[in-house]
């Protein structure tokens, strides 16, 4: 079969592999119907995120079909049509039990303290072949899978294995309340769907911060209130329109590839910075336009404590690499912020979210952008890297 193979950093190829098979009565076999391109794959390819094992197949977003399941998959069968949650559950540890997926004690064969355990990461998140390719192998399959109404398409179907949950999970985590300021850094996928959230959580005003007109268009046609932060300061503006208190929530779903304005990136803050990358992605290696890490890894967190309002409330879903050292803890300290962050607990928001989809109180599909053939995978990511227009959420289709 076909699968998007990570080489080395700056290094991916569309390769033939072998089919998976069961190895456990817990696992289970899906043909994928469609996988999807995530800025996290980006951090891998950068460098930003390190430790990938070759040969490890990318992508942690997955819909597909039911092939075969082992004999302890009970409540699934051949033919079941299924959506994937990105990251890897036991379903039985007290964690899962708690909801705390992401903590799972039995997933992560590096040991209970390694960390979350998902789809095509490095060898610290297990490593799992991931899901950009035709047929994967599902571990812990009966908490791994959810299975999808036929009311939900494809289209709106992959939204929920990944970006719509963690947007989700980032509003819950802000601790959002009926009429809340709340401000999100980063109009990506997962930030658009911290807007639609947010939104869902009746949300008083929502600001939206980026500085790509296509993410900017997309956050204000869902009623946010734009800052185009290569424009515009954007801790003033945020300051200005909120009567200088600040917002009441703060959404960071930027993470380590963050860049900065052309002011930043000069004098004493743009040498912090270029430390910083240097620290946090030793080994990047760059190709003419692509695999650029990004130039300013603490803006979004910087720039998200000195705009919040005192006793606000942080959440991080943007993602961080242990070898991320630089947080201004001083200035949260001194406001009295509550800081809330971690990877998403996918499968605890999955089933909710897919009732949302099917009752079309929400329509995820809105936010996809971009439908591209397995076979196109290396063009699509090259486009999505560099961030060009219009490329915000990309669905890739075996076959």
């Amino acid at each position: 079969m076909h699968a998007v193979v990570w080489h080395e950093i700056g290094d991916i190829r569309l390769e033939e592999v072998p089919e998976p098979q069961i190895k456990r009565p817990t696992d289970a076999i899906v043909r994928l119907t469609s996988s999807a391109i995530c800025g996290t794959d980006l951090h891998f390819i950068r460098g930003t995120v390190s430790d990938m094992v070759e040969g490890t197949i990318l992508g942690h977003e997955g819909v597909g079909v039911v092939e075969k399941v082992g004999s302890n998959v009970r409540n699934f069968k051949e033919g079941d049509r299924v959506v994937i949650p990105s990251t890897i559950a036991c379903g039985y540890c007290s964690y899962c039990r708690a909801g705390y997926y992401t903590q799972c004690d039995n997933a992560n064969p590096n040991g209970k303290d390694a960390g979350t355990a998902y789809y095509g990461g490095p060898k610290d998140s297990g490593p799992f072949n991931g899901l950009q390719c035709e047929k994967a192998l599902i571990p812990f399959a009966s908490v791994g899978m959810v299975k999808v109404p036929d009311e939900v398409n494809d289209s709106k179907a992959i939204m929920l294995s990944d970006i719509f949950p963690t947007g989700y999970f980032g509003a819950d985590m802000a601790r959002i309340k009926p009429g809340h300021t709340v401000a999100i850094f980063g109009c990506g996928p997962v930030g658009q769907f911290a807007i639609a959230s947010a939104k869902l959580m009746d949300a008083g005003r929502i600001f939206a911060i980026d500085a790509i007109d296509s993410r900017l268009e997309m956050a204000k046609n869902q009623g946010a209130e734009v800052i185009d932060f290569a424009e515009e300061d954007p801790v003033q503006t945020l300051r200005e329109l909120t009567g200088e208190i600040g917002p009441d929530c703060i959404i960071d779903a930027v993470g380590v590839d963050a860049s900065t304005s052309e002011k930043e990136s000069r004098g004493k803050e743009g040498e912090k910075f270029k430390k910083e990358v240097e620290e946090i992605a030793p080994k990047a290696n760059p190709h003419n336009s692509n695999w650029h890490p990004g130039n300013a890894p603490s803006q979004a967190l910087e720039w998200a404590i000195k705009a919040i309002a005192k006793a606000g409330t942080l959440s991080i879903i943007g993602v961080y690499p242990p070898t991320m050292q630089y947080f201004p803890i001083g200035q949260a300290m001194n406001k009295n912020l509550r800081i809330n962050g971690g990877n998403c607990n996918h499968r605890k928001y999955i089933p909710i979210l897919l009732e949302k989809a099917k009752s079309g109180e929400i329509d995820p599909e809105k936010i996809l952008t971009n439908e591209v053939n397995l076979a196109s995978a290396i063009d699509a990511y090259k486009s999505f890297d560099k961030r060009e227009e219009g490329w915000i959420k990309v669905m890739l289709t075996p076959g």
